[in-house]
């Protein structure tokens, strides 16, 4: 069974928010702001969470999902230009974000969930190799605890919100709506024009 090209995410929609982005007034401390980019972090996880579970229930094969997740990977992850460098840092936050739930769901559709440990247990691995500045063991760890999310563990928040800033604290926020994603699967509307 084919799915046709773009329907789980494409360039337009990225584009649509980046636009949202753009013109209105951004500022991190302000909630509607806050929402704005939360939303377009969850947009992009819940179009993850759908291949994934298209994958489990044999809508697509191996190959292509992880080709469905790479297109959407190549879209979000591109460089994103800004006059504003606050809007471009704040974007910049959510695309760092985002590469640990793409690389999470290539993961588990390659190689399934990890065979051992807890998310906690992870996360805390992460978080000493980012201390250590072991910046490719410090994903790695958080993408293993991204597979367990996929696989229906629960992430405790609290452990999250106790992270130092940082990339951990970045990729364990994109998990965070990766577990969201998984749990309730419904798109983000675009609050002035939905481009369902």
């Amino acid at each position: 069974m084919s799915n046709p090209p773009g329907e789980y995410y494409t360039d337009e929609r990225w584009q649509n928010w980046l636009g949202r982005i753009r013109e209105e007034d951004i500022d991190a401390e302000d909630e509607d702001s806050a929402r704005l980019l939360l939303n377009l972090q969850d947009d992009t996880a819940i179009a993850v969470a759908k291949i994934i579970t298209d994958y489990d229930d044999g809508e697509l094969d191996e190959e292509t999902a992880l080709s469905e997740i790479e297109d959407i990977e190549a879209i979000v992850l591109s460089e994103v230009e800004f006059d504003n460098e606050e809007k471009a840092m704040l974007v910049d936050g959510v695309q760092t974000s985002l590469m640990c739930v793409f690389y999470a769901a290539e993961e588990f559709i390659a190689g399934g969930p990890a065979d051992e440990g807890t998310i906690e247990e992870y996360v805390q691995a992460a978080a000493d190799a980012e201390a250590e500045e072991d910046m490719d063991a410090a994903l790695g760890y958080c993408v293993q605890a991204g597979t367990l999310i996929i696989d229906g563990a629960e992430m405790n928040l609290e452990m999250a919100e106790e992270l130092d800033f940082g990339f951990v604290a970045e990729w364990v926020n994109g998990l965070d709506s990766l577990q969201t994603a998984m749990s309730d699967p419904e798109v983000v509307e675009e609050e002035e024009e939905s481009d369902e």
